[in-house]
């Protein structure tokens, strides 16, 4: 019992595909370990321990990994220059760059953020701790979170 694939994962194995025809070994590892990262989380929900066990894989779920890999990218790119790194930092800011691309599509411009949380604010009134919540809710999975956050101080202070 196979479960339909996502876009998401569709081209994932077609850019690994063209990555290893142009022996872009940075761009096959990359795409590697988030098709990985999918399947571990696919696997994961198979455990009766596991408080998500046994609901089916969505498509946010795929995209919720991907942000997951590139939080952990930006995260671990500080610390790698800290301890004088460079090198690492480098790889860590190429497969960045590369799963974002997968995220562009899915994320939400500034001027869009804005319209929403201006939304909020008209229903809901100018109070930071009413609004926030609410546009985190909003913008789950389709925008960063600190951005979100950035945008709602701005426009409620």
């Amino acid at each position: 019992m196979a479960r339909q694939e996502f876009p998401i994962e569709q081209q994932l194995r077609k850019d690994i595909q063209d990555a290893q025809r142009a022996r872009d070994q940075l761009k096959l590892d990359t795409l590697r370990m988030a098709l990985g990262a999918i399947h571990n989380l696919e696997v994961a929900r198979t455990d009766r321990k596991n408080s998500e066990f046994g609901q089916p894989l969505t498509a946010a779920d795929t995209l919720k990994v991907l942000e997951q890999e590139v939080k952990k990218r930006s995260q671990a790119i500080p610390l790698y220059q800290q301890g004088g790194r460079n090198d690492l930092a480098e790889k860590e800011q190429q497969e960045m760059a590369i799963l974002q691309s997968y995220l562009q599509g899915t994320q939400l411009s500034d001027d869009e953020l804005r319209a929403i949380v201006e939304k909020l604010i008209g229903e809901n009134g100018k109070e930071f701790r009413k609004v926030m919540p609410l546009a985190a809710k909003e913008t789950k999975g389709r925008a960063e979170g600190a951005r979100v956050q950035q945008i709602v101080r701005e426009m409620t202070a």
